[in-house]
């Protein structure tokens, strides 16, 4: 391991090497932040702010008694905090990163779909069936969880973490700031009625016919009204 002095510019880069050679080498624990300080020619104050850079991104694990765990890496959590700021200083950027997941899921949806077996879209139509009836329930609910597991599952099995970081993300983003709010009962049955859609063109191998659903599906957010302008794609 080298252990030249990382300067001030590139301690994190210094930081995020060492942590990924580890990580190559299938360690299951980091040294201690003495150890590290010495290994790495850094003050223990310089590791310490590095490491907790990597803990906000959700690349390592700090606990008392395991000590400094490397976790597997997530584009998602590695994305989600800087995301929530951005929503947060500039509200109107959710648009932006809901036209961006809109274009992902249409981009991957063939690739994503003709993975799917018959138990997935079975899997599919028991969410159908779970947000039918938490809608006609009294009181009515708002099928979130469905929701979310309803794309999921469409896109779960692509091999790219990048691509389901980045529309698992978009989720997190949803619920974290508060953005799942309530839709009148008519607009929600209209996009589980294109959610159905979609598993029927799906069990015939008609995936072209799943893909126009799709897309109209997201269409359906020119149909708001406009005081509702910062609720996300369906």
């Amino acid at each position: 391991m080298n252990t030249n002095k990382a300067s001030s510019s590139n301690s994190l880069s210094y930081f995020l090497s060492y942590l990924a050679t580890h990580v190559r080498e299938d360690a299951n624990r980091l040294p201690t932040l003495t150890e590290l300080s010495q290994e790495m020619g850094m003050s223990v104050a310089s590791v310490r702010e590095q490491l907790e850079v990597a803990r906000a991104l959700k690349l390592v694990e700090v606990k008392p008694r395991t000590g400094i765990k490397p976790l597997p890496f997530s584009f998602s959590d590695a994305i989600q905090t800087t995301l929530e700021y951005a929503i947060e200083t500039e509200p109107e950027l959710f648009q932006a990163y809901s036209d961006l997941r809109k274009k992902i899921e249409a981009a991957y949806w063939f690739e994503a779909v003709s993975l799917l077996t018959p138990e997935d879209i079975q899997t599919l139509q028991d969410l159908v069936n779970k947000a039918i009836e938490k809608l006609h329930g009294k009181p009515a609910q708002i099928p979130q969880w469905e929701h979310r597991m309803f794309h999921h599952t469409l896109y779960r099995k692509l091999k790219n973490p990048f691509v389901t970081g980045l529309l698992d993300a978009y989720w997190d983003l949803y619920e974290s700031v508060g953005l799942d709010l309530y839709i009148d009962l008519q607009y929600l049955e209209s996009v589980w009625k294109y959610h159905q859609k979609i598993i029927n063109a799906l069990s015939l191998g008609d995936f072209a016919g799943g893909y126009n659903a799709l897309t109209e599906h997201m269409d359906l957010l020119m149909q708001r009204p406009k005081n509702e302008s910062r609720q996300p794609f369906e």
